[in-house]
């Protein structure tokens, strides 16, 4: 059957499967997460037998109401999505119906809220599911609409596992646990919706059902060392913009925040994909945005923590909740409460007031990072349990399970065993240490780690696997070194094989490491929703090549004519200026390719020239060769002298960016086609991230950065001259 390579705007390509690994996957149907499949011992359906999707009509309209999300899709808002995935995966088109009873040859998606499915503390959960394959057909029954949804989740990595011949047989799964996630800081570092959404389509395709956005933060506020003036200064966010005259001064940075529009659309569509957003605003610690709004708040000794005694920091607090609880479409919501270092009374009075009133204002529950556990001498004024779950992220700030959980607390393991920060620390990994997923729990002498292992060295800090209060795990991923440390896609990398290592065991898997890197290096390719390697379809390593003397036909062989409105000169260049552009059907180009021009610059307006554009970055002169992406500019000591052919060249190489330019003359041999060297060659230069450390000292670390390939020249480009070639490669 065929597979079908092409994701959205960017293209990507799908990887061979190996008889090898179909024929294991026919034998344990080893997904991710690992479904338990009881085979029928013969035969297999082929997927493209299928002729349509039906929708059981007496659950059609129904939802499930007992998740976190307060907007759960229904069934067939389900359905419409799986078809969106079949075709886009699979390149199969199939019609959703409603109807009584399933059909010959048809996927059929129903509700059996009769049938028990179990979590590991032994309640029922409604995001179970059976999936049966038939000679017939294939039905999914789920306990819920969403249990349905992961069903089809199952189905769509059996398909690709088996190459479109999936096993006769039956399997009947349930996740341990019911928070099963990520956390990103998307406070001291913006994130456009788009990519969120891109996240919540990898994590939901691996059955993860949360996302904690981290709303407000700020660099370290380093006391020993800085001003009042530099602490009103350093860098704070508040990603939330409302027009509020209640706020308003709390966010001054409308370009690098979430309007109540743009939030709702997140949030819809992850919630389209079983993700639920949970919103944290933080305070009473973290909450520098809110001071450098209103100085007086802060405590005169570190101006990053409120003041909860002075008579406004509560009454602000509840103002800035109202103005945004009817945003959030969640159960939930996370009001931080990390890391506050003065007192503990008005650290536990600020937190049951806060939780009192968004209980009172909306109805939702609360959650705060375990930071002062309880204790008999704070009497009344302990956190209450009722209202408030916490979530373990260190143990230097509490015993999860003896301080919380054995006091009646539900307790969520965010323990910083996964825990990660972007591109440096001097404590924590940049990626997520997936070999503690198989080697973390001490009380089998290193086996499975699942959420209810606290601590990976001592098992008797870790309660039974059957602990009703402990709701299940999310991985957290923290920017402390701010905005310019890091691309959007790197947030990606860091999580790329965390995202679904920790899927499995969230969901109670026990995939082994052999079998998880067999079924990701399968599965990875094909993840619907999203191209967040920006991956290029390609017959070959050549992507695109074009030339002045062959026109905008693309030379490569894969068809990805261009189209300009700028002339051809008498040299068979194309002479660029503000009234002409010069576009590729493509956006942007992910890590291991050399980006390639031949240009002659003669003019630029002003101090800066954009030479070519794309979805996620830009090529400019600054008057240095520059890339801009992510809101910052990574320049180069590199100059592109006016008047002269230039061969410029960009290549990422990995996890690096470099680039280079040379002069030339227009008739050269292109480089890396001949020795076309000449006495003005430069050697490529890195472009790199001067990383500030908390106000002490500067690190030095590589950056990813896409290639820009969507638009040369055009209005606001800011030069003039002319294009000889352009062309993209694979190879670096």
């Amino acid at each position: 059957m065929a597979f079908r390579s092409v994701q959205g705007p960017y293209y990507r390509t799908s990887a061979p499967l190996t008889n090898d690994l179909i024929a294991a996957a026919s034998a344990s149907v080893e997904g991710i997460p690992k479904a338990p499949f009881a085979s029928s011992g013969y035969g297999a359906y082929s997927i493209s037998d299928l002729n349509g999707i039906i929708v059981d009509s007496r659950y059609s309209d129904a939802h499930d109401e007992t998740g976190e999300t307060l907007i759960p899709p229904s069934l067939s808002d389900f359905a419409s999505t799986f078809a969106e995935d079949l075709q886009s995966v699979l390149d199969i088109e199939l019609d959703v119906s409603i109807a009584d009873a399933a059909a010959l040859d048809s996927v059929f998606l129903t509700v059996n809220e009769s049938v028990e499915y179990l979590d590991a503390s032994g309640a029922r959960t409604a995001e179970g599911y059976t999936l049966t394959i038939s000679p017939s057909g294939i039905v999914i029954s789920g306990a819920s609409p969403l249990g349905v949804w992961w069903g089809t989740r199952t189905l769509l990595q059996q398909a690709i596992l088996s190459e479109g011949s999936i096993p006769l047989g039956r399997a009947k799964d349930a996740p341990g646990w019911g928070i099963r996630g990520m956390m990103l800081d998307v406070a001291r570092h913006y994130y456009p919706p788009e990519f969120l959404v891109e996240l919540c389509s990898y994590m939901s395709f691996f059955k993860q059902n949360t996302f904690h956005l981290h709303l407000s933060d700020n660099l370290y506020n380093n006391v020993n060392i800085y001003s009042r003036e530099r602490s009103l200064e350093l860098y704070a966010r508040f990603r939330l913009w409302s027009d509020s005259e209640d706020v308003a001064g709390l966010n001054n940075h409308k370009n690098e925040s979430y309007t109540r529009e743009q939030f709702e659309e997140l949030q819809s569509a992850c919630a389209a994909r079983g993700v639920t957003i949970i919103p944290e605003i933080e305070a009473p610690g973290h909450a520098l945005a809110i001071v450098q709004w209103k100085p007086e708040l802060g405590l005169s000794d570190d101006l990053s923590l409120l003041n909860i005694p002075h008579p406004d920091t509560i009454p602000t607090m509840k103002t800035i909740w109202s103005t945004f609880l009817d945003w959030f479409h969640s159960k939930t919501v996370h009001i931080g409460a990390d890391e506050y270092t003065a007192d503990v009374d008005d650290y536990n009075r600020f937190v049951n007031a806060m939780a009192a009133h968004i209980r009172s204002a909306s109805g939702k529950a609360t959650r705060i990072w375990g930071t002062f556990p309880p204790r008999p001498e704070y009497g009344d004024e302990n956190i209450n349990s009722a209202d408030v779950s916490v979530q373990h992220w260190a143990f230097f700030e509490d015993n999860p399970y003896h301080d919380y959980i054995r006091n009646g607390y539900a307790v969520l393991n965010s323990d910083d065993t996964f825990y990660t920060v972007n591109k440096w620390s001097g404590s924590y990994p940049q990626k997520v240490p997936i070999a503690r997923t198989w080697n973390g729990d001490p009380a089998t002498g290193g086996g499975i780690w699942h959420p209810h292992v606290f601590d990976t060295k001592d098992p008797a800090n870790n309660p039974e696997r059957s602990e009703p209060l402990v709701l299940g795990a999310v991985t957290p991923l923290w920017n402390d070194y701010g905005a310019n440390a890091s691309t959007y896609s790197e947030a990606y990398y860091v999580w790329r094989e965390g995202i679904p290592a920790l899927a499995d065991k969230q969901w109670g898997g026990d995939l082994s490491e052999p079998a998880f890197f067999a079924a990701l290096e399968r599965l990875h390719p094909l993840i619907p929703g999203q191209n967040l390697e920006r991956a290029v379809e390609s017959t070959g390593p050549v992507i695109f090549n074009y030339t002045g003397i062959t026109g905008v036909a693309d030379q490569s062989g894969n068809g990805y004519d261009a189209t300009t409105s700028c002339p051809l000169t008498t040299e068979s260049t194309w002479a660029i200026g503000p009234g002409c552009s010069f576009a590729t059907p493509l956006l942007s180009k992910g890590r291991n390719y050399t980006l390639s021009l031949r240009l002659l610059v003669e003019d630029v307006f002003g101090d800066s020239a954009t030479i070519i554009r794309g979805a996620d970055s830009a090529l400019m002169l600054t008057p240095n060769v520059t890339l801009f992406a992510a809101g910052a500019h990574f320049r180069l000591n590199a100059t592109v002298p006016a008047g002269t052919w230039v061969d410029l060249r960009v290549v990422g190489r990995g996890d690096r960016t470099f680039a280079s330019a040379r002069t030339t003359s227009l008739d050269a041999v292109p480089p890396g086609t001949g020795d076309s060297a000449d006495a003005g060659e430069k050697a490529e230069e890195e472009f790199l991230v001067r990383l500030g450390v908390n106000g002490e000292f500067f690190v030095w670390t590589p950056v990813a950065i896409e290639a820009p390939i969507a638009e040369l020249g055009g209005e606001g480009a800011g030069w003039t001259g002319q294009l000889a070639f352009l062309s993209l490669t694979s190879e670096v």
